[in-house]
């Protein structure tokens, strides 16, 4: 039985001239129970409106989706409880303290005496000293970190996590990912999606793309990787070699990102610089990551059958 299951949903928002837009076109994919799944796409894609629609929050025009075999619709009790939701928005109680708004949010699961768990949260997040402090006197960031704890209260065995390092410092979101990875290797399945690309190649085993509301790559990472093998060159300089305009894979203003397929390509490369007297400026060599495939299959058009 998978954690998550998405079965040909589609979602049209109505419009006041009729007709509607077209938010999601028969997404179908499965996430297995386990999984530190990555689900990106750029603003626009249709991933908030996916997350809504498995939390209950939006209902699909049509399709199915379940949580653990659970129907989002029809059981959402129970898919509900086995789920846990940390949202994009800021979205707070100003009137309570951290930890009333932890103990309050295990009270919606009918869970008392959780002291220790929450205790355990407010330790992982960074947020011990900060537990009997108002919620309307926090930063934006330690907002999201209280939003973080109240997706984990009622320990669900499914964790969503939608953009959760937003306007997070570097260092909690390091303790964040580490508390995240431990609850991944103690079962918990994880589906994140983040504008960070780093943090998706550095965490995810497998990888959806939604692109204006279609699945378009749907595979590992590492086979995603393997699509854009090679290396890639980001050269600062007035222009490319006419004979190498066909390998930039990325262009802004002066700056270009260049493929190659071996490391001897980069002598050849040199060369016709040289050879056309384009001055460089500035020069690096770098892997290919994947940044550069959700670069390559975004420019595509084509949708995974």
């Amino acid at each position: 039985m998978a954690a998550i299951s998405f079965q040909s949903v589609s979602k049209i928002f109505p419009s006041r001239g009729g007709g509607g837009l077209q938010a999601l076109d028969g997404v179908t994919f499965d996430i297995e129970e386990g999984e530190f799944f990555g689900l990106l796409g750029p603003n626009g894609a249709g991933k908030t409106t996916l997350i809504s629609i498995l939390a209950g929050l939006a209902k699909a025009t049509s399709g199915r989706v379940t949580v653990r075999g659970h129907d989002v619709q029809a059981d959402y009790a129970l898919a509900r409880r086995d789920l846990g939701v940390v949202p994009q928005e800021l979205v707070f109680d100003p009137f309570f303290s951290v930890r009333e708004t932890l103990k309050i949010q295990s009270g919606y699961f009918g869970i008392r005496d959780n002291g220790a768990w929450i205790d355990e949260i407010l330790h992982h997040l960074d947020l011990t000293a900060k537990a009997d402090v108002n919620m309307r006197s926090l930063s934006g960031g330690m907002k999201r970190r209280v939003l973080v704890g109240q997706a984990l209260v009622h320990k669900p065995p499914v964790i969503v996590l939608d953009e959760p390092t937003a306007g997070v410092d570097v260092e909690l979101r390091q303790n964040l990912w580490a508390f995240i990875r431990k609850l991944n290797r103690d079962g918990h399945t994880i589906i994140l999606t983040t504008h960070y690309l780093e943090e998706a190649e550095a965490l995810c085993g497998r990888i959806a793309m939604l692109k204006a509301g279609s699945l378009v790559a749907l595979d590992t990472k590492q086979n995603l990787l393997s699509q854009v093998a090679g290396l890639t060159v980001r050269l600062v300089a007035a222009r490319v070699p006419a004979a190498w305009q066909a390998r930039v894979r990325r262009q802004d203003h002066r700056i270009f990102e260049i493929g190659l397929s071996r490391y001897a390509e980069l002598e050849d490369l040199l060369a016709a610089l040289r050879a056309e007297g384009i001055a460089i400026d500035e020069l690096a060599l770098q892997e290919t990551d994947l940044e550069h495939v959700f670069l390559r299959i975004m420019g595509a058009t084509e949708r995974v059958p």
